[in-house]
């Protein structure tokens, strides 16, 4: 197989990504930059220029750039504006959401001293594009296909959104997978030659929740029902504690109110708070301090786990109900479920876990996988398997999923008919006949729909087309077959014709979860972005390395000044002149801080023009000193030896 074959697995998170690899008969989870095995999802732009910083640089500048840093893109991707979701979401964070005109979210920063949209993919693709470039680094040559996850509740337009920004970030999506079933690959990959068992996985992460049951036999991973909230994770549990601080804060500090609309504060503020919801994971108490939170006024507060669990206790207990909901819809029993897997960086919270072993009676669940590289794991095992790696430890695995959304088509009356039941295994195909409403109608029309409301106004349109050539009869007469067949990737394919008339009436329509998404111009227009980004991003790297390099070299030539080795061998001339052009060249860079690199590179070759010949002058002459003094050493050692 060419390097050009290999496929990596991505879990793009709402607010931390990871990727992996299958190599050496196993999977490895590729640390960043930074050595890290999982990156924040995060990315900002500089306001004076095309700097763009994407992961753990992005996170670590958000206090001090709030508008301009751009987190948790996931939670808008495949939305649109009036989405209730969204729009209590906005009011939570710093940067600037707008919509389109087709009403879809757009964030926008300043970039160069302009203001700048971006689709919600653009910005995960700006992730993705990070955790390729780990693995590019990793592996040693480029990378060009991937599985990538999503929650199992994703709809079919967030779904092909995700797929829509592995495009953009250069990369081929072979497969998006549910997170729940990547993790029970992660888990039940060693266990394929036991009997059969029933795994409920419980995803919480930083800003979805996914519940999956699964029956693993025999190697077969069977997905028997999934519910959840695209909605509810680590994030949610922030903003009610930072709500709750700033609610202390306001009660010692009344004339502090407008705090709220202080972004760099509240930024601060929620990193502590992030930070003292992970440290009440270990300890029963964690300290929340800001210094000059606002008006130069410190705040200092000491959360307690059980205060923690007072404020998102309605929170926890919501995440019982989509564990209810999959038992119930899998007709599996609760003495039935073999294990529970936590998955998620917030199922490290004491009282969720605490809320999970009661549900199940007592059964303490299984914590023996990395919650935080789970999914990862398990998406780079499917991706061995469709690019024909894995060997014997995949060779058997076969993934079956199911259809997060109910399927079916618009009735009289604005009702919805479902053809194809939510939870129904992939691939699957269902048949539904239907009438006319009037008396001699010769043409209907279909309109698709994914939901589970009974209104098709409260659910998910998909597309539309017309079934033509109906032979006219009284109403209620008239038979016409509609077909919905689901593929392994979720492809929708409809067909709909009269019965006996079926070469004249036939027609289908193929939904590539494409309805309501980007068009294929605006997916390239955003890929040529991208590049351009790419080719910045480099030119800026370059830029800070040859200003490095200028940096660098003026140090190292200062540092001849202070070497006992070389101080004879200097003239006082000499080192004037090296001290007033090294003090002219550190003010020159204090003064030129965002020049070219060509720029950086001259000033750098101007210096060595003048002070090189007096460093290697002096630097010859020491070495000269040096071999003679080690000669003269060496023959009094002969003449001693001959005494």
């Amino acid at each position: 197989m060419s390097n050009q074959d290999i496929a990596i697995g991505i879990d793009l998170g709402t607010t931390y990504s990871c990727v992996g690899v299958w190599k050496n008969d196993t999977v490895e989870i590729i640390a960043n930059d930074q050595g890290n095995r999982t990156t924040p999802s995060y990315v900002s732009f500089t306001k004076g220029s095309n700097e763009r910083l994407i992961g753990e640089a992005a996170k670590n500048q958000a206090a001090r750039n709030p508008t301009n840093t751009v987190f948790d893109a996931k939670r808008l991707i495949g939305r649109n504006m009036d989405d209730s979701h969204v729009q209590k979401d906005i009011s939570l964070w710093p940067f600037k959401i707008v919509g389109d005109s087709e009403n879809k979210p757009m964030i926008e920063v300043e970039v160069n001293n302009e203001i700048k949209k971006y689709h919600p993919e653009e910005i995960s693709s700006m992730v993705l594009l990070k955790m390729k470039e780990s693995a590019e680094a990793y592996l040693g040559h480029s990378v060009k296909n991937a599985v990538v996850t999503v929650p199992a509740y994703f709809s079919d337009s967030q779904r092909q959104a995700t797929k829509d920004a592995a495009a953009i970030s250069g990369l081929n999506a072979l497969r998006i997978i549910n997170e729940p079933t990547a993790a029970a690959i992660a888990y039940g990959l060693d266990k394929s030659d036991k009997k059969a068992q029933h795994i409920l996985i419980y995803d919480m992460g930083g800003g979805t929740f996914d519940v999956s049951l699964l029956k693993i036999e025999n190697g077969i991973f069977e997905v028997k029902a999934t519910a959840g909230d695209t909605h509810l994770g680590g994030e949610d549990f922030d903003n009610r504690v930072v709500d709750y601080c700033l609610k202390q804060f306001l009660r010692k500090n009344n004339d502090a109110k407008d705090i709220y609309n202080n972004q760099r504060s509240l930024r601060r503020l929620r990193t502590q708070c992030e930070r003292a919801k992970r440290t009440l994971s270990a300890n029963t108490q964690a300290t929340i301090e800001v210094d000059a939170l606002y008006d130069g006024i410190d705040f200092s507060y000491t959360l307690s786990r059980a205060k923690f669990e007072e404020i998102n206790l309605e929170l926890f207990k919501n995440s019982m109900g989509p564990v209810d909901q999959v038992l119930k819809d899998s007709g599996v029993l609760k003495t039935e479920i073999q294990e529970v897997v936590l998955v998620g960086g917030s199922t490290r919270i004491p009282k969720v876990q605490q809320l999970i072993k009661d549900l199940f009676n007592g059964k303490e669940p299984c914590r023996t996988i990395n919650p935080d590289e789970a999914v990862a794991y398990g998406a780079a095992v499917q991706a061995a398997i469709l690019q024909g790696q894995g060997g014997d430890a995949c060779k058997d695995l076969l993934l079956l999923d199911v259809t997060p959304l109910s399927l079916g088509i618009e009735l009289e009356g604005g009702v919805m008919s479902t053809i194809i039941q939510r939870n129904s295994p992939l691939p699957c195909k269902h048949t539904e006949t239907y009438t006319t409403v009037c008396d001699n109608q010769t043409k209907l029309e279909v309109v698709i729909y994914e939901g589970e409301r009974y209104k098709v106004k409260d659910n998910n349109l998909l597309g539309r087309f017309d079934v033509e050539g109906i032979t006219p009869a009284p109403k209620n007469v008239p038979q016409i077959d509609v077909t919905m067949e689901l593929d392994a990737n979720g492809i929708l394919n409809v067909t709909a014709s009269e019965k006996g008339n079926s070469i004249k009436t036939k027609n289908k329509i193929t939904i590539e979860n494409d309805k309501g998404r980007l068009s294929q111009d605006e997916i390239e227009r955003m890929i040529n972005d991208a590049e351009i980004f790419a080719r910045e991003d480099k030119l800026t790297k370059e830029t800070i390395q040859a200003k490095q390099a200028l940096e660098d070299y003026i140090k190292s030539v200062l540092d001849i000044l202070d070497m006992d080795c070389f101080l004879p061998y200097l003239k006082q001339e000499d080192k004037l002149e090296i001290e007033m052009y090294c003090m002219e060249g550190n003010e020159w860079i204090e003064q030129n801080p965002d020049l070219t690199k060509t720029q950086y590179e001259e000033k750098k070759k101007e210096l060595l023009s003048v002070l090189n010949p007096i460093v290697v002058r002096v630097q010859k002459q020491a070495s000269d000193a040096a071999l003679k003094s080690a000669q003269g050493g060496s023959r009094r050692q002969r003449r001693n030896n001959r005494r």
